[in-house]
């Protein structure tokens, strides 16, 4: 059986429990392989790169993805049990929400489909992608050895369109009610912990964040808000005696849109520790509680805090928050986490491999994606094993330098401890040693753990 350096066993044995023993030889086999492969993460290159290409047996590990029973959502609370105990011990849980496309060709990939390209389009242009559209909550906690924040994926679930459900007796679970189920189920992992998500415009939902008010302990919500919603004052208290429904809100309030533009609105300056891509930065917001109302729908009590740079870089922005109670200043540092989900995505098409998987089974399909964006967070976990006792390797270049490791950097690390196994020796009296000198070692070594 494969054995992991003793750095790692701790942390992987956290899913040992979830697996049988017979299958559990096998997923180690393809956890190990898929931190060692570069380029695809298929079966056949995981199986290549660990010295088992002439294994006939080779079906065994495709059947881990396609036919083994293993729970998946145990995993992905035991994955987020870590990741809190590691990097989000107190506070609140501050979560990010967010889908992408995982372009894949087929005919027998039924959940396939026809979804806006988010990257290439923009708003004069609209381009297409064909492929899977996944739903990911990812934990956006502060790493302390890269000094800034990251969006760690724990829970991934498939989104297909419309067109999927046509033939199917279930019926269509739009994007927002994936992301409902996603989130109470984390209510229920952690009922004792404040949770925070952060997402864009498209989780601005009235019933979605409404359902989120309505728990015994409330998830707070902060979006992306249209301009011109229509906002109102909290509804007045009922007279005594009165007859007829009570009323859900007061007086009509000017649209964000007149707030930006008004010369009187009370505009604060305030400084962001991390702000997209620079270290500080000075803007101005405007902040005040309201109920956003729609005909037919339940009244939310919402804060919105309106964002402009008095240099005039960028449009203004709106943002709502669930919870009134909290400040400003604190919303936007929370909604500016949500950008590492971008990064994340990046990530791990560039080193983990997504896009190149090649099962078009339904069982294997829903299962490899979510597997690849959770190692995403493992590789942080075991490279954080590493950083607790010694200051990880960067890579350097003579016209680039680089002050903090990046995943990149964590990922190399990892495959480099990985590599250095026990069963390798150096005894000389083995008749196939071969002498290879240290620079060109040094060479081939950092060729292999920082390719892609």
């Amino acid at each position: 059986m494969l054995t992991l350096p003793k750095e790692y066993c701790t942390l992987i044995a956290a899913f040992v429990p979830v697996f049988s023993k017979r299958v559990w030889r096998h997923v180690l086999v393809l956890l190990t392989g898929a931190i060692l492969a570069p380029g695809q993460r298929t079966v056949a290159a995981v199986l290549r790169v660990m010295g088992l290409s002439d294994d006939r047996r080779f079906q065994n590990y495709h059947r881990v993805l396609n036919r083994a029973v293993w729970p998946s959502r145990e995993i992905s609370r035991r994955l987020l049990m870590l990741l809190i105990n590691v990097f989000a011990m107190a506070g609140p849980v501050v979560m990010g929400l967010d889908d992408t496309i995982e372009r894949r060709r087929g005919t027998k990939i039924k959940a396939r489909g026809i979804y806006r390209d988010p990257v290439r389009s923009s708003h004069s242009h609209m381009v297409k992608a064909s492929g899977l559209r996944w739903l990911s909550l990812m934990l956006l906690a502060p790493i302390p050895w890269a000094q800034r924040v990251w969006a760690l994926p724990f829970l991934t679930v498939l989104a297909p369109s419309e067109r999927y459900y046509d033939k199917t007796p279930r019926a269509h679970k739009k994007l927002t009610d994936w992301g409902r189920q996603m989130l109470l189920q984390v209510r229920h992992w952690l009922p004792e912990r404040k949770l925070v998500v952060v997402a864009d415009s498209s989780f601005a939902v009235i019933e979605l964040l409404w359902r989120m008010t309505q728990l015994t302990r409330p998830i707070c919500m902060i979006t992306r808000f249209r301009s011109d919603a229509a906002l109102y004052r909290p509804a007045p208290p009922r007279p005594a005696g009165k007859a007829g429904r009570p009323r859900l809100k007061g007086a009509r309030l000017p649209t964000l849109e007149k707030v930006a533009a008004d010369t009187k609105t009370a505009w604060t300056s305030v400084t962001v520790r991390i702000w997209y891509g620079e270290a500080r930065r000075e803007i101005e917001i405007a902040s005040d509680t309201a109920v956003w109302y729609h005909n037919g729908k339940p009244p939310v009590p919402i804060r919105w805090v309106l964002i402009r740079d008095p240099k005039g870089k960028f449009k203004t922005q709106a943002l709502l928050c669930t919870d009134q109670d909290t400040e400003p200043e604190q919303i936007v540092e929370w909604f500016v986490r949500r950008w590492q989900v971008e990064v994340t995505f990046h990530e791990v098409r560039t080193h983990l491999g997504v896009e190149t998987q090649r099962q078009w089974t339904d069982l294997a399909i829903t299962r490899t994606t979510p597997a690849l964006l959770g190692l995403f967070s493992l590789v942080t976990l075991l490279a954080h094993q590493m950083a607790i006792d010694e200051t990880l390797p960067i890579r350097q270049a003579a016209w680039y330098a680089k002050p903090l490791p990046t995943f990149s950097d964590a990922l190399a690390v990892v495959r480099q401890c990985l590599w250095h196994m026990p069963d390798s020796h150096t005894s000389l009296s083995d008749g196939n040693m071969v002498k290879i000198p240290g620079s060109l070692l040094k060479r081939l070594t950092e060729a292999v753990c920082y390719a892609t």
